[in-house]
């Protein structure tokens, strides 16, 4: 006889806040816990916080959005931003941010824009794509203190919050800070 263990995915829920010592729980203290200190941007926090905990109550996953005014093209319309993605490093692997991101978007897809945005790393341009989101061609300006406006160095991913929702061509600027 063969037993067969059904996969259980990971509840994730709403979280009412999102702190640095959560971010401290899931990633460690670390001073660049998403590598991206380098890149000297000045980030936004986000405003709605999707998070898994395991049964001790350890928060071991999160997924933060934000909506966000961008121009592409000429044309201004809106983009849910998505960041701060997080996973435990112990648990790696086993789905936990395929769930959070998912959770994330199932409800961006209520928000209203017709696209979701995310900054990575080049190393992690894989693991988005196993999530449905797609590489942007061109270069992406987004705002910083002081009125300044710079050119993303980090790879932009989209996915749509639509049937149907492809894209738009032109030239893209995030006329805000990045989240």
């Amino acid at each position: 006889m063969t037993d067969h263990f059904v996969s259980v995915p990971p509840a994730v829920t709403p979280l009412a806040q999102y702190t640095r010592a959560d971010q401290d729980e899931i990633l460690g203290s670390g001073a660049d816990p998403f590598g991206v200190a380098d890149t000297g941007l000045t980030w936004l926090p986000k405003e709605i916080h999707f998070g898994i905990r395991q049964q001790d109550g350890r928060l071991v996953a999160h997924t933060g959005l934000r909506r966000l005014p961008l121009t592409v093209g000429g044309l201004d319309a809106e983009v849910v931003g998505v960041g701060g993605v997080a996973v435990a490093p112990d648990l790696r692997g086993h789905g936990l941010a395929r769930a959070v991101v998912g959770a994330a978007l199932d409800h961006a897809r209520t928000l209203g824009p017709r696209h979701a945005l995310l900054f990575c790393r080049p190393p992690l341009v894989a693991l988005y794509r196993r999530l449905g989101w797609r590489e942007l061609d061109g270069e992406v300006a987004v705002e910083q203190p002081g009125g300044r406006v710079v050119v993303m160095p980090l790879r932009t991913m989209w996915t749509p919050l639509r049937d149907g929702a492809d894209w738009p061509a032109g030239a893209v600027r995030l006329r805000s800070l990045p989240m």
